[in-house]
């Protein structure tokens, strides 16, 4: 039987269209079929009365770890798209750092299928970038894409041969797929566990220098510019690094790149009392960097919002701070934290960023959706720009907790979340 979704009376927000207008939107078939105002109600349709609330296409992470195979104490395929459904998100992309490594067509084949059975938001497979995710052999790119991986990366395990990296820049060219890259030199950051500077010097803890991920910034944009490939550059954190990357897109350099919630928001400051939820890499930085990176997505140098979802156990996290794993969950938070401290204060506007968290993540990797146009997929996000709320841990439905957020009031809330013509999510 044809499922029919009616959503009536939003603020429909689609920067793919130039639509910011209070309009119906009508689901059929899994497919978008209309936006207009003063849609009757088809017989049988389920009508989602979104008055006071904005819809938007369905919002997309392409940086997120599901942990699974291996680590399923941290999260599941399951449990993470479920988590991202909550948080808005109707696509995610699914990092290949698991045990083992997603390297072969089998184990690609294996997330996307999870990812299915779930039964929540969409989970496309990131592939590794090399066997093993070691460095040191290029990974069949063709069978890993013909299996449903939708780009390569060996994020989490930096890339250090430049020749292996430019070899990968060329042959995903042949498939037509963007090279993620978590850009470190590990020679310079090697036993870091937070940023280089005078708070890593009170706290007596080794620090990772901003040089570490900008001599690695700067050769990745000077091998896409030799090459021709497409360059997905990760969790951008430092100063110089959005200059080089402002620079090269001027060029002409075929380079996208992420801004995270928390290396917008936070400084090296947040881990002072040693903080391990504070723990992430690339680590926060200084103010300097901060607000580069709020003036890099401002202004589209860093045109994807993407939230590096990284859950750990709390056993993990409540280690000495050396020892403690590095990252934080972002699935739930990231609509919150970016709508009250950007859209409601002026900084940006709703267009924008429902741009940086749809259409662009969408082109970036050439996912299907990204829009509400007619004949688009079905995948939708509503939510309330009014409900406040507290980041609470307790009530996340991804298995882990490890967020430097909790306590902190947001304003902006998802409230239903649509993937493929069906309501996959909904709050209470």
């Amino acid at each position: 039987m044809e499922r029919i979704i009616l959503i009536r009376g939003g603020r429909v927000v689609d920067p793919s269209q130039g639509v910011d207008d209070t309009v119906d939107l009508l689901l059929a078939e899994g497919k978008v079929a209309r936006l207009a105002q003063g849609i009757d109600a088809p017989e049988g349709a389920e009508v989602v009365d979104a008055a006071g609330s904005i819809v938007t296409p369905g919002l997309m992470d392409v940086h997120v770890h599901l942990r699974e195979p291996g680590g399923e104490h941290k999260e599941t395929i399951a449990s993470g798209a479920r988590a991202a459904a909550a948080g808005g998100f109707t696509t995610i992309c699914a990092m290949p750092n698991t045990d083992p490594v997603i390297d072969s067509p089998a184990t690609v084949g294996f997330v996307a299928a999870a990812g299915r059975e779930a039964g929540a938001a969409r989970v496309y497979p990131l592939g590794a970038l090399s066997i093993g995710q070691e460095g040191e052999r290029l990974t069949e790119i063709g069978e890993l894409v013909e299996a449903g991986a939708v780009g390569i990366t060996d994020d989490g395990n930096p890339v250090m041969d430049s020749g292996l990296m430019r070899l990968a820049l060329d042959y995903a060219q042949a498939f037509e797929i963007p090279v993620a890259d978590h850009c470190e030199d590990l020679g310079l950051s090697h036993g870091g566990v937070m940023n280089e500077g005078v708070v890593s010097a009170r706290l007596g803890l080794k620090g990772k220098p901003n040089a570490s991920e900008d001599v690695h910034t700067v050769r990745d944009l000077l091998l896409a510019e030799l090459t021709g490939g497409r360059i997905h550059l990760q969790h951008v954190s430092t100063w110089y690094g959005v200059q080089a990357i402002r620079r090269a897109k001027a060029r002409g350099v075929r380079v996208t790149a992420e801004a995270t919630p928390h290396h917008l928001l936070l400084t090296e400051d947040a881990v002072d009392g040693y903080r391990t939820d504070a723990k992430m890499n690339p680590p926060l930085r200084t103010n300097r960097d901060v607000e580069a990176v709020q003036e890099g997505f401002l202004d589209g140098t860093l045109d994807v919002l993407a939230t590096d979802h990284a859950p750990h156990h709390y056993d993990e996290k409540e280690q000495a701070f050396d020892d403690a794993p590095f990252g934080i969950v972002g699935l739930e938070t990231a609509l919150g934290l970016v709508h009250t401290h950007f859209v409601r204060t002026g900084k940006l506007e709703l267009s924008t960023l429902v741009e940086r968290m749809s259409r662009a993540p969408a082109e970036a990797f050439g996912l299907p959706g990204g829009t509400l146009e007619p004949g688009a997929p079905a995948d939708v996000t509503v939510f309330d720009p009014q409900e406040e709320w507290v980041v609470d841990p307790t009530e996340f439905l991804s298995l882990s907790r490890n967020t430097p957020f909790t306590g902190e009031r947001l304003t902006g809330r998802p409230q239903v979340t649509i993937v493929g013509g069906r309501v996959v999510w909904r709050r209470g």
